[in-house]
């Protein structure tokens, strides 16, 4: 099995960025961006979760609508094609998920992709109210998760405290969830994909196992 790699563009070995940022892509890279999936409105809590102790590390929402976004406070994820608005990433393509997931499954952590079916209305609020939450300040990202969540109809009881883990918590108490759990060098949930961002090019392995340019 082919081992991941990730040669990030100046991304740091933590998982919290630094304070908030004010990244604000220009309208035609979020428009040449965007991405529409023929999977059903959804919101996704994404939690990372430490190993060994089981500590919250990171909270993040990925939000189907009439197009697919990653909303990551005070995240460090980040690639040239991924043009991004205070939080918001768009064009969350199938790889561009996993590559999110890969980056954050390692040794030290694992990924919880706990995810419930909505209407189109409620998903396309919920990518509003990211749009509208503003960048997040470091150690922040459970508490402007829970925001987020508060202003989307049936999401009104979210937490808004510093614990990833209260969130999911309570996340996992609403009906209707499923979950998967992504651990690093799980061949179940091992995505095989390589990284290569220094200069925007995405490679990833193909059915015949050999490297092919992606998108």
């Amino acid at each position: 099995m082919q081992r991941r790699a990730f040669l990030a563009l100046a991304l740091p070995a933590t998982l919290a960025a630094c304070g908030a940022d004010n990244i604000w892509a220009s309208d035609e890279a979020v428009r040449k961006a965007r991405y529409v999936s023929g999977e059903p409105p959804s919101i996704t809590l994404l939690t990372v979760i430490g190993i060994p102790k089981g500590e919250g590390g990171h909270s993040a929402l990925m939000i189907n609508g009439t197009q697919r976004v990653i909303y990551d406070p005070a995240g460090s994820w980040n690639h040239p094609s991924i043009p991004e608005r205070h939080d918001v990433l768009y064009g969350i393509t199938p790889n561009f998920k996993n590559f999110y997931i890969d980056y954050h499954a390692r040794s030290t952590y694992w990924v919880a992709e706990d995810t419930i079916q909505v209407p189109l209305a409620v998903a396309e609020a919920a990518i509003r109210s990211a749009e509208m939450q503003g960048p997040a300040n470091k150690t922040f990202c459970g508490v402007s998760t829970g925001q987020v969540l508060r202003r989307v109809p049936g999401f009104e009881g979210a937490p808004t405290g510093f614990s990833p883990l209260k969130l999911r918590r309570w996340f996992l108490t609403q009906p209707g969830v499923t979950s998967k759990k992504h651990m690093d060098g799980d061949p179940a949930n091992n995505h095989d994909v390589l990284l290569r961002q220094k200069n925007g090019v995405v490679t990833g392995y193909g059915n015949d196992g050999q490297l092919h340019a992606l998108r």
